[in-house]
Parts: structure tokens; C-alpha cells; sequence
């Protein structure tokens, strides 16, 4: 019987997996002039967002050795909010490029790729982002 991945938790394997995939298709976009690469990691991110379903982590998921509850587990809502800067991000990049405005395209995809390498380093951007924004709101509403 197939264990369904709709649980709190996303795999750590399932995250890095698609960090990669944002890196990779933004190094290629850069070094091939093509804004279309970035619609890889734009249109899986938009489909974990709205359907609860990224492309990229259910074809990754096919290649867990072990059952989901056994991996480090990544907060899904943090995911999400990850995820909804990246897939601004993208967006703003290939609009950018579609409008000849390559401005935008460099600073938004390189932004986008950088924030995805340094949290396959290790350090999370947003989440960083996401406990200051939330220490703020607490702040804010203790006040």
C-alpha cells in the first residue's frame, strides 16, 4: 500500500531535492540567456501552493529508501512560506525577462538561486525571515 505524503512534515530528501532543482534551472536559465528554465521550479513551486502538489518532490518521492516518518521531517508550513518567495521571486525573474527588463531577470533569479544554495548549505534564509517576521507580529500584539 502507498503511504500518502499529506502529513505536517515534508522529508528533508523532498526539500533539498527541489532547492536543487531551483538552483540548477537558474544557473542553466543564466548560462544558456533562457528565461524558460525558470519555469521549471516556478510551476512546481505554484503547484505545491495552490494543489498541494509540487511535481518535483512527487517524482523525488519515488526515490525515498525509506518511509516518509523516517527522514528529518521540514516544517510544511515553513515550506510554504519558503516557497511562496521563491515562486515571487521566479516570477518576478521571468516577467522580467519575457519584458526585456534584464534588470529584473538577474537580480531575481540570482536572489532566488543564492537563497536556494545557502539552504542547501545549511542556513535557511526564510526562515529567518519567517521567525523574525513572527517575533515582530508577537511584539507587535504583546504591546
Amino acid at each position: 500500500m502507498e503511504e500518502k505524503l499529506k502529513v505536517p512534515f515534508i522529508p528533508r530528501p523532498l526539500v533539498t531535492t527541489n532547492q536543487i532543482v531551483i538552483v540548477l534551472s537558474v544557473i542553466t536559465s543564466l548560462l544558456s540567456g533562457s528565461k524558460w528554465f525558470l519555469l521549471i521550479p516556478l510551476f512546481s513551486g505554484l503547484g505545491g501552493l495552490l494543489f498541494d502538489f509540487n511535481p518535483v518532490m512527487k517524482l523525488a518521492s519515488k526515490f525515498l529508501r525509506k518511509k516518509p516518518n523516517e527522514y528529518i521531517p521540514e516544517d510544511k508550513e515553513q515550506q510554504q512560506f519558503n516557497q511562496t518567495i521563491a515562486v515571487v521571486c521566479l516570477a518576478i525573474a521571468f516577467i522580467g525577462a519575457l519584458l526585456r527588463i534584464n534588470i529584473l531577470f538577474y537580480i531575481f533569479s540570482i536572489l532566488v538561486g543564492l537563497a536556494a544554495t545557502i539552504a542547501i548549505c545549511g542556513f535557511c534564509i526564510g526562515c529567518f525571515i519567517h521567525f523574525q517576521w513572527n517575533q515582530y507580529k508577537y511584539r507587535r500584539n504583546k504591546a
